[in-house]
């Protein structure tokens, strides 16, 4: 009884979540097996163009989709993501390539290349090279290509960004193989998830149900729990209990 009450619970609180997520404009939809284009130009912390195929090196990617100005979300994503990269045992440029780019067209190299030493001052066992970890800007029109290919959807509020907290698993060739939402990385979540990149192996996200659950205040510029989404899924789960509970009571007479 207690399982199938669980079970209900997760598939309404999912569904409804989707279905709320799809009318926002912020979120990700998304594309797993789908192919992001390697061919796109953006520039790297010396401001030199780059594609993206000439980073993978046959390796798979994490991919990273920030702006490196960002009062909020941005910071406690790359923050958590060095962490994780740091005590993984698997490492950057040789395991896989680690790229972060920034969605917000105005950025340039130079406020790419302060914001990689930023991060990579934060690392405490591992060293990484130049070539280990990428912060790339891009036109407009390219960021255009990589979001909408990623799925990812944002939105512009004055002078900042409502966004996700992401990081997009790729295989060498490009194709999407997972999403992992949030902050922070279990180090074994991240080299898994590698793992099936390098295979081509297609995953499946459940943590993402837990994401939005959360909303950005423009305001305080932060992530705040959104009471909204989290009691229409209440309501979802008490219906889905009464449901249970009729067809339970009526078996019995």
């Amino acid at each position: 009884m207690k399982k199938l009450i669980l079970i209900l619970f997760v598939i309404f609180l999912a569904g409804t979540l989707s279905a709320q997520e799809k009318t926002s404009p912020v979120g990700v939809d998304e594309k797993y097996g789908q192919t992001v284009p390697l061919n796109l130009t953006l520039f790297d912390e010396y401001g030199k163009p780059v594609k993206l195929s000439d980073l993978t090196n046959g390796k798979p990617i994490a991919l990273t989709l920030v702006y490196y100005r960002c009062p909020g979300l941005c910071s406690p994503l790359l923050t958590g993501l060095t962490k994780t990269v740091d005590i993984a045992d698997i490492m950057p440029g040789k395991d896989y390539e680690l790229i972060t780019v920034s969605f917000d067209p105005s950025e340039t190299y130079t406020v790419a290349s302060e914001k990689k030493k930023n991060y990579f001052d934060l690392l405490k066992r591992k060293k990484l090279s130049n070539e280990d970890w990428r912060f790339l800007t891009a036109d407009s029109a390219t960021i255009a290509k990589l979001t909408d290919a990623v799925g990812f959807r944002y939105l512009k509020k004055d002078s900042d960004y409502v966004h996700s907290a992401v990081v997009t698993l790729l295989s060498p060739e490009g194709k999407i193989t997972r999403y992992l939402y949030g902050t922070d990385f279990l180090p074994l979540d991240l080299k898994l998830g590698i793992i099936e990149a390098s295979e081509g192996k297609v995953g499946t996200t459940i943590s993402k149900v837990v994401s939005l659950c959360y909303s950005y205040d423009p305001e305080g510029k932060t992530y705040v729990v959104n009471v909204t989404r989290i009691a229409g899924g209440g309501i979802v789960l008490l219906l889905g209990i009464f449901v249970v509970i009729l067809i339970v009571v009526k078996k019995k007479k």
